[in-house]
């Protein structure tokens, strides 16, 4: 199976930047998306941004991080990035990074659309 390593969290101040990776290995030719999301304190998980169509396809993001944040794909090292910029204290949660199978009618934003899962890289921003 799919197994994803995320690293690159750490703590920092409003405005800062980060980049987060997302190491996969294993079967990833099996991978149709892989996307990040995130979990903060008493709330969803949920979609942050993703590749679907891996490893050529395009780039999808939620409203609250377009134009803050950019998923890239380093294809021959089986990399995704996240590159977080401006970065705001609602902004704190883990990280995860996510591998999907295809699946038929999915948009690839929900969590039970994912088969593989990282275990998650703490983001935390200070006001």
């Amino acid at each position: 199976q799919v197994q994803l390593v995320e690293s690159g969290g750490g703590l920092v101040q409003a405005g800062d930047s980060l980049r987060l990776s997302c190491a996969a290995s294993g079967p990833t030719y099996s991978a149709h998306a892989i996307s990040w999301f995130r979990q903060a304190p008493g709330k969803e998980r949920e979609f942050v941004a993703g590749i679907i169509n891996w490893p050529y396809g395009s780039t999808y993001y939620t409203d609250s991080v377009k134009g803050r944040f950019t998923i890239t794909r380093d294809i021959a090292k089986r990399t995704v990035y996240l590159r977080m910029n401006s970065l705001k204290p609602q902004d704190t949660a883990v990280y995860y990074c996510a591998a999907a199978r295809e699946k038929a009618y999915s948009e690839y934003t929900g969590r039970k659309d994912y088969d593989y899962w990282g275990q998650g890289t703490q983001v935390t921003v200070s006001s």
